[in-house]
């Protein structure tokens, strides 16, 4: 699913410096990956996803090698095969929740939004406890709420990779466990790769593969 041959990524104006020899996530897995602030976790992620390139190496994902893509191609690969969510969830202020759980098909016209769709936004709305809120704006909900909308839209286009950044941050317990068992039971069904940073140690337990950026050679300010 994921393959990472000598990459080397630095930003501009930074100390920062990110280099990976090598690293392979499999198929249908799930993995998260660990680490101190600063360590280029979100980075990592932001690089496979096709968002940020690297300065040398190459990135594969689902077959594709993301690092050999135009910028228009990279946007079409994400909206299609990659869902995400972000640490500052990326809702659309001006857009109630249920159209931001359905944002991926309007804005991808190889993505048709039916009724079908809309049910299933809905179910999953229903799932993470937000049912009730689908009419309202963002700005009216909790932190844990709009993190639980960028939930949903992640998993609603059935991406083959997710890559969640700290999904469960804002998160009480019991919603924390909503939100993890939508990520683990649509891996389970689908078949999805899950590749999740995360600082909560209590949730490695459910992941099969954890990651510790430590074993990378990265320093200085990157997330």
């Amino acid at each position: 699913m994921i393959g990472i041959r000598d990459l080397e990524f630095a930003y501009t104006d930074s100390d920062f410096r990110l280099r990976i020899a090598e690293l392979s996530v499999a198929p249908a897995t799930t993995t998260a990956f660990i680490g101190p602030s600063g360590s280029g976790k979100t980075t990592l992620l932001n690089l496979i996803a096709g968002i940020l390139l690297p300065d040398s190496g190459t990135v594969e994902t689902n077959g594709t090698v993301v690092t050999d893509l135009s910028e228009r191609q990279r946007r079409a690969f994400r909206v299609k095969g990659v869902g995400l969510v972000f640490q500052e969830f990326e809702l659309l202020e001006y857009l109630t929740v249920l159209d931001n759980i359905l944002l991926p098909y309007r804005i991808n016209s190889a993505l048709r939004l039916e009724p079908a769709v809309r049910d299933r936004a809905a179910a999953l709305a229903e799932r993470v406890g937000i049912a009730d809120k689908l009419n309202r704006l963002p700005r009216r909900l909790s932190q844990g709420e709009r993190q639980r909308i960028a939930v949903c839209r992640a998993v609603l286009t059935d991406p083959p990779l997710l890559l969640t950044d700290e999904p469960t941050g804002n998160l009480d317990p019991v919603n924390r466990e909503k939100v993890l068992d939508i990520l683990f039971d649509y891996v389970h069904e689908s078949g999805t790769t899950l590749v999740s940073v995360t600082h909560d140690h209590e949730i490695l337990e459910r992941f099969a593969e954890v990651v510790d950026f430590r074993s990378f050679h990265a320093f200085g300010p990157s997330e």
